[in-house]
C-alpha cells in the first residue's frame, strides 16, 4: 500500500508543494492513530489497535523518512542538535506525546545514522543483502514468534533471528539475485539502438 501511495504523494508534491503535503500527511496519520487508540480504549476492542497499526497510522513513519530524504541538507547542517533532541526524546518518551514525537525522532536517528555518520566500511563487497533482508525478515520473525521463542529469551532470540535472516539473505543474493543480474542473464537491458 505504501508503494501504491507514492505516485499519489508525488503528484500532491507537484501540485501543492512538498513541505505542506508532508506536514498534512504527518498530522492526518497521527490523528488517525490517536482516534483508533481512543476508540480501542472506549470499546475495549483490540480490533481498533490492529487498525491503528495499518497504513494510515503507519504513514507517519514513511513521511518522516521521506522528509529526511528531501531535507537531508538541513539534517546534515543541524545533525548534532537533531540527534541530541531525538535521543533525549527517546529518553523522556513517557512524558511526551509519543505518538506525535516518535516518528520524527526515529526518522532523524535513522536518516542521520544512514547518511551522516562517517563511513564504517565496505560491507557491499560481500553482496547486496538489503532486498533479501527485506523479503525474508517478516516471515522468519513470524515463524519464530508463533512458537513463542521470544518470550523467554528475547535477546538470545534477537541474535539468533538476525543470524538466520542474514544467512537466508546471503543465500538469496548469491544463488538467486546475483545470477539474474549477470550480463549473460536474459534479464539484461536491451539497447534500443
Amino acid at each position: 500500500m505504501f508503494y501504491l501511495s507514492v505516485p499519489l504523494i508525488v503528484v500532491a508534491f507537484h501540485k501543492f508543494r512538498r513541505l505542506p503535503v508532508i506536514i498534512i500527511l504527518y498530522i492526518c496519520s497521527v490523528t488517525y492513530s490517536l482516534v483508533m487508540g481512543e476508540v480501542a480504549v472506549n470499546t475495549g476492542s483490540s480490533f481498533y489497535l490492529e487498525l491503528q497499526r495499518q497504513l494510515p497510522g503507519q504513514m507517519v513513519f514513511f513521511v518522516a523518512g521521506a522528509a529526511g530524504y528531501y531535507y537531508l541538507q538541513y539534517l546534515t547542517k543541524y545533525a548534532s542538535w537533531l540527534v541530541f533532541f531525538s535521543a533525549t526524546a527517546f529518553a523522556f518518551q513517557s512524558w511526551l506525546p509519543w505518538v506525535v514525537v516518535q516518528p520524527l525522532a526515529l526518522g532523524i536517528l535513522i536518516v542521520c545514522g544512514a547518511r551522516i555518520i562517517p563511513y564504517l566500511g565496505n560491507f557491499g563487497k560481500y553482496g547486496d543483502f538489503s532486498y533479501g533482508i527485506y523479503i525474508v525478515h517478516f516471515p522468519i520473525l513470524q515463524v519464530l514468534a508463533s512458537y513463542a521463542l521470544f518470550n523467554n529469551y528475547p535477546w538470545i532470540m534477537l541474535v539468533m533471528a538476525t543470524i538466520l535472516i542474514m544467512t537466508v539473505a546471503f543465500l538469496l543474493w548469491h544463488f538467486i539475485e546475483k545470477p539474474f543480474l549477470r550480463k549473460s542473464s536474459h534479464y539484461t537491458i536491451v539497447n534500443p539502438g
